[in-house]
């Protein structure tokens, strides 16, 4: 007669069995796609997030995905103002750039975050032939180039300084890091007509999975997902069409409105889908490519 024990470990294994069944549908659906990752939320500053989504893309990378990291960086970004003396000001959620901020938001983005970043994803690589991730940052070989805009505050448009969005994307150094095999961290600030120009990781993320003919884009934020009725928690959305969402994104708070929006923008650009998820969890990113039920919201086209 079979020990408890024996029984509980062929059920633990049949389970695991059962996940990577589960998967392989997935596994073939993205098998040589890109997909495109806006890392940030907690995730971007607590240690062992970091870690596990530094795994998460690795492991894409091993199952034949090719991710794209986009990051931004408001927390450091903060801190390294605070330390050098250089006031932080926002208006309309945005981040007022000074010609003497943006070389420290520069800086901080490619060296600090993205720095960072590449060293854990290489710490998880198992390559023989060198490290696996490759910093790029978006004023690098004219990754973006972009135009300065403002924000509408309280109905009227305010200056932002030397906050821009994405106009155009040569994606040539990125396509070469994934053809190396490579998977490329990208810093969101672009080339504009007189300098550089910080732009909203979000948007930038979408404009960059446009033009990557991206399969999908998964954006981590610090909730489970779009909510209908917030605060009401049950009234989380698991599937909304870009129409559905274009419906309700003036309801949307502040914060959920550039991630919505990028959603949206990248599905009608021609990404066939793209997601937001809870990056507080650990390795919701294997979930929602791998997994029939995915996690967090899915923007799908109309």
């Amino acid at each position: 007669m079979p020990h408890l024990s024996d029984n509980r470990a062929q059920n633990q294994a049949a389970a695991k069995a059962a996940v990577l069944i589960e998967a392989l549908p997935w596994l073939k659906r993205f098998h040589d796609e890109i997909i495109v990752v806006k890392f940030g939320g907690n995730a971007m500053i607590d240690d062992d997030l970091k870690r596990a989504f530094a795994e998460d893309m690795v492991y894409l990378r091993y199952a034949g995905v090719k991710p794209v990291v986009v990051h931004g960086g408001g927390p450091q970004i903060t801190a390294e103002l605070t330390r050098r003396g250089i006031p932080s000001e926002f208006r309309g959620g945005y981040r007022v750039t000074t010609a003497e901020s943006i070389g420290v938001i520069r800086q901080v983005l490619a060296e600090q975050v993205g720095g960072e970043l590449v060293r854990l994803v290489n710490e998880h690589s198992i390559s023989d032939h060198g490290d696996l991730a490759r910093g790029i940052s978006g004023d690098d070989h004219g990754l973006f180039t972009g135009v300065t805009r403002g924000a509408v505050v309280d109905g009227e448009t305010v200056d932002l300084g030397l906050v821009g969005e994405v106009t155009e994307v040569d994606t040539a150094s990125v396509i070469a890091a994934l053809d190396q095999g490579l998977i490329p961290v990208i810093s969101t600030v672009a080339q504009g007509p007189d300098g550089l120009l910080n732009v909203n990781a979000d948007s930038a993320a979408a404009s960059l999975a446009i033009a990557l003919n991206a399969a999908k884009l998964v954006i981590l934020t610090d909730v489970a997902g779009l909510y209908n009725d917030w605060p009401n928690r049950d009234s989380l959305v698991s599937v909304i069409t870009t129409t559905e969402l274009e419906l309700l994104l003036p309801s949307l708070t502040s914060g959920m409105i550039p991630k919505m929006s990028a959603c949206r923008d990248a599905v009608v650009g021609g990404v066939a889908k793209a997601a937001i998820i809870d990056g507080r969890e650990k390795h919701s990113i294997l979930l929602e490519v791998f997994t029939q039920s995915g996690i967090g919201t899915e923007v799908v086209p109309a």
